[in-house]
């Protein structure tokens, strides 16, 4: 009887042992697990470009502590009122480059970088290259117009590698890349560029052609007229007119003429002078 009194006594401590080790050991490992993670702020649902962080739009999340984030923060309350500049998926880690500045409003304006302007013209199935522009795409932008001096109209590209803000209302393209026609384009400029742009609406047609995004080059290009689209003849080159400076005669002997006068008499002949 006191033998199965000790067996039940011994197995009863190693069972008491066995559950303090393992709160022990599980409660280590917890402080260690947390020690190897930070706390940095994410989106708690997905976030549209153009619109504002709240409170409820963002959470914080762990991330490994040995793969840091450049630019994360840690505190909600440093991003609460700043706009997101692109679209950002649910539990995603925000960054500062992700966002506007504060105080830099909300929309469109946040994806205007500093000393650029957003220029909004009309666009159609054709100007609009058959809803094939979408934001972030790039463009030349060409005109045709009259000029003094010429009865044909003539077209020049007078913008290169122009980058499409908005197609309509949409600052962000369609994730399918369906084709959609718009009745306005805002392009991203410089405020002189702007001004051209302008212009070209108010003296003649504008066309936008549709470039790879990755082609940086523009190409030095000149105006067409009817000759080269009917004849396909290039202009002939403006030739310098050279100009000959003739060396001066030398100058004349002014000094007067001389007359002979040849006289015969009595068969004698003479020759007299006179100047």
């Amino acid at each position: 009887m006191n033998l199965k009194r000790i067996a039940l006594a011994v197995g009863l401590s190693l069972a008491i042992a066995f559950v303090v080790s393992y709160a022990f050991y599980a409660r280590v490992r917890m402080q260690q697990s947390q020690s190897n993670v930070i706390r940095v702020v994410a989106a708690s649902r997905a976030l549209n470009a153009g619109s504002p962080i709240t409170m409820d739009s963002v959470t914080l999340i762990d991330w490994p502590s040995n793969m840091p984030l450049t630019g994360a923060f840690t505190k909600p309350e440093e991003l609460i009122g700043r706009a997101v500049i692109y679209p950002i998926d649910e539990r995603q880690p925000i960054l500062e480059h992700e966002v506007a500045a504060a105080g830099s409003g909300i929309g469109l304006t946040v994806k205007i970088p500093e000393g650029m302007r957003a220029v909004s013209v009309h666009s159609n199935d054709v100007v609009g290259v058959a809803g094939f522009l979408y934001p972030g795409s790039h463009v030349d932008v060409l005109v045709t117009s009259k000029v003094a001096n010429s009865p044909d109209p003539m077209t020049q590209t007078i913008l290169s590698n122009v980058e499409v803000l908005t197609a309509g209302q949409k600052i962000e393209p369609d994730p399918t890349g369906k084709a959609e026609t718009v009745s306005v384009v805002t392009l991203l400029l410089k405020p002189e560029d702007g001004e051209k742009l302008v212009l070209a609406t108010s003296q003649g047609t504008i066309q936008f052609v549709l470039r790879n995004g990755a082609d940086q080059n523009s190409p030095a290009t000149r105006a067409v007229d009817m000759t080269d689209l009917m004849t396909g003849s290039k202009k002939p080159p403006v030739l310098e007119k050279k100009v000959v400076v003739k060396a001066p005669p030398p100058p004349r002997d002014i000094r007067p003429l001389a007359y002979e006068i040849e006289t015969i008499a009595g068969g004698k002949r003479s020759v007299d002078k006179f100047e």
